[in-house]
């Protein structure tokens, strides 16, 4: 059986790690270059990089702190966040990424996925999706993507939740798929800083209905939310950022108490 992995997430704003609620309320979290290490050493199975302003100030991530990012660690690394072209994820991989997170230049050019999946492998290719429950089910018109599907349940948003789409979270996740995303990354804007527990039913009915693994994002507060992402949720990887920067949980915790559960480990 394969391993699942625990993912500790550094969403950089010039060139700090910060951290919200529901992508609201920021706080400074650190220098990315050290928790990187930090968590290198805690035995963390991946990190993720996600440059959160890079798309919504129209701008290229910051490959020197990617450089430096990259230099502290030993284990895959993602990075995320103003990646609009092939160049700019070759310039990515070439500053340490191995793989490479799209968001929202995909939603305007979901070409744009699969020309990366050619050049350098649907291993490479993470797709991000920032997700947010629909309240009703009528339709809603979004001024520069037309209407939200009635069934949607679930509505997918870009630019690091800032704008609103028309797509429903289910169909792009398995169109992206079908154009070569490798990954997805799925993050309940709703749960977001919560601490209340990941969407499990979101989780599950993308997991469900793709064949590449999942990352669940948004919501972990306890042991018990990891456990219930991998279980219930059919999540491959559970993705924690504020729990970890703040000491609340560690990594080496959240897999022991994995590990004693039955979920297959990477040891620390």
């Amino acid at each position: 059986m394969l391993t699942r992995r625990v993912i500790p997430c550094l969403d950089v704003d010039a060139g700090r790690v910060v951290k919200g609620v529901s992508f609201i309320d920021i706080r400074d979290a650190g220098d990315p270059a050290e928790l990187a290490a930090f968590y290198n050493d805690e035995g963390a199975d991946e990190l993720i990089f996600l440059d959160i302003t890079a798309s919504s100030d129209a701008r290229n991530t910051m490959v020197d702190v990617v450089e430096k990012v990259s230099s502290e660690v030993f284990i895959p690394l993602t990075v995320g966040g103003g990646i609009r072209s092939v160049d700019d994820m070759r310039k990515m991989l070439e500053a340490g990424a191995d793989k490479v997170s799209v968001n929202s230049a995909a939603v305007a050019n979901p070409k744009l996925i699969e020309d990366c999946s050619k050049e350098f492998g649907a291993q490479c290719v993470v797709l991000a999706m920032d997700v947010k429950r629909v309240e009703n089910s009528a339709q809603s018109q979004i001024e520069g993507y037309g209407n939200v599907p009635a069934e949607a349940m679930w509505q997918v948003y870009t630019h690091g939740g800032r704008r609103a789409t028309a797509l429903d979270a289910i169909k792009w996740a398995r169109q992206a798929t079908e154009l070569g995303a490798g990954e997805l990354l799925v993050t309940s804007m709703d749960a977001d800083g919560q601490k209340t527990g990941y969407d499990n039913e979101l989780l599950s009915v993308i997991s469900d209905t793709v064949t590449v693994p999942v990352i669940a994002s948004g919501g972990a507060g306890e042991l018990e939310h990891f456990y219930d992402a991998l279980t219930e949720g059919k999540s491959n990887a559970v993705l924690a950022a504020s729990l970890f920067h703040f000491g609340e949980l560690r990594v080496s915790e959240v897999k022991s108490y994995l590990s004693e559960r039955g979920i297959p480990m990477r040891e620390v």
